[in-house]
């Protein structure tokens, strides 16, 4: 009982001494309010950034909603085969890109992110040549395509050595619409 009370006066003592006075808060308690003047951030981008962030699930809301402004352009084709990639399911994704490699067939970006697909499936032979007309399509130019080549070059050539290894690979997105594989540590 006395443990109550003390406790009881304890807590008290301590709210006294903080100050409830709303005006020495910068702008009050309440959040500032949203700018309806300033044009709102495309659903590409918010997407783009989503994936950066890891939030794939959220990337996917933002993506679909920007095909409902946009249409089903190749970005967003291949921004929904990406956020799907990074959710594992790999199926769906593939379908998307290959939607989008059929819609720009020069956009290199959209040809190394369905690498990447083919290689999490495993298949070695189908995604080395596409990394391969990624790659062309860059001019070389980029360094993420490239490794990502390499690798499926280095698995396919010899297959007998990676199939006993448990590897966890990661997504890693290298710039607008490029990702990478890599190693996880």
């Amino acid at each position: 009982m006395k443990i109550r009370f003390l406790a009881i006066v304890a807590a008290a003592t301590v709210a006294s001494c903080t100050s409830t006075n709303l005006d020495e808060l910068p702008d009050g308690p309440f959040p500032p309010g949203v700018d309806h003047k300033k044009e709102a951030v495309s659903g590409i981008e918010v997407g783009q950034r989503l994936l950066n962030a890891g939030e794939y699930e959220l990337a996917l809301g933002a993506f679909t909603r920007a095909a409902l402004d946009q249409g089903m352009t190749t970005e967003i084709l291949t921004g929904l085969g990406t956020a799907n990639l990074g959710l594992g399911r790999l199926g769906q994704s593939e379908e998307m890109l290959r939607r989008a490699v059929q819609e720009a067939p020069d956009w290199p970006e959209a040809w190394n992110n369905l690498g990447v697909v083919l290689m999490e499936k495993g298949e070695l032979a189908e995604a080395t040549g596409v990394f391969r007309k990624a790659y062309a399509l860059d001019n070389g130019q980029s360094d993420s395509i490239r490794d990502n080549l390499r690798i499926a070059l280095a698995k396919s050539e010899n297959p007998d050595n990676n199939t006993g290894q448990q590897q966890e690979y990661k997504l890693v997105q290298r710039g607008q619409g490029e990702f990478q594989i890599r190693k996880t540590p």
